[in-house]
């Protein structure tokens, strides 16, 4: 009869020595999906997209505690530069002695307005502009202060009716 202890001592070996992943302190996120690419415009939350997207951080302080104002992924309408909206991630517990993180957020973002040029409200509805498109950058600010990179979603259709 063959022992099994040295192959089960080969791989406790072998995991021993995987090393752990040697991330950035800041933040880096990818894109990954949307749920959909068109939305019918409202300035209610008639309508929405998820968006998802992977992250990785060295030091591994992404969210912040539930007593804590601070915002952590922030989404910039690419039509106006202005930010849209803000999402705060829970505190993401410590995983490990080297405290590199790796996960993925999804996000639901509501649905917003069609803009128009020559001074056509925002959310009407003209016959010559039936569509509007938007695009988001998204970034994310860790608790050290430490902001990722941006990532821009592909082009979301706004339904101007």
């Amino acid at each position: 009869m063959k022992s099994t202890i040295p192959g089960f001592i080969f791989i406790l070996l072998a995991l021993s020595c995987t090393k752990p992943p040697d991330y950035p302190d800041e933040p880096v996120i990818t894109f990954q999906s949307l749920s959909k690419d068109t939305l019918l415009q409202s300035d209610l939350n008639s309508d929405s997209v998820f968006i998802s997207f992977s992250y990785t951080d060295g030091d591994g302080d992404l969210g912040f505690s539930d007593r804590d104002t601070n915002q952590s992924v922030f989404l910039v309408d690419t039509r106006s530069g202005f930010i849209q909206d803000r999402f705060k991630l829970p505190q993401i517990p410590d995983q490990g002695t080297a405290n590199g993180i790796f996960g993925t957020v999804k996000m639901l973002v509501y649905t917003t307005c069609c803009t128009f040029p020559n001074g056509i409200p925002p959310c009407s509805a003209p016959a010559q502009f039936p569509t509007d498109t938007v695009r988001y950058e998204i970034y994310m600010v860790d608790r050290a202060g430490n902001q990722s990179n941006s990532i821009i979603t592909p082009p979301i259709t706004l339904l101007c009716r």
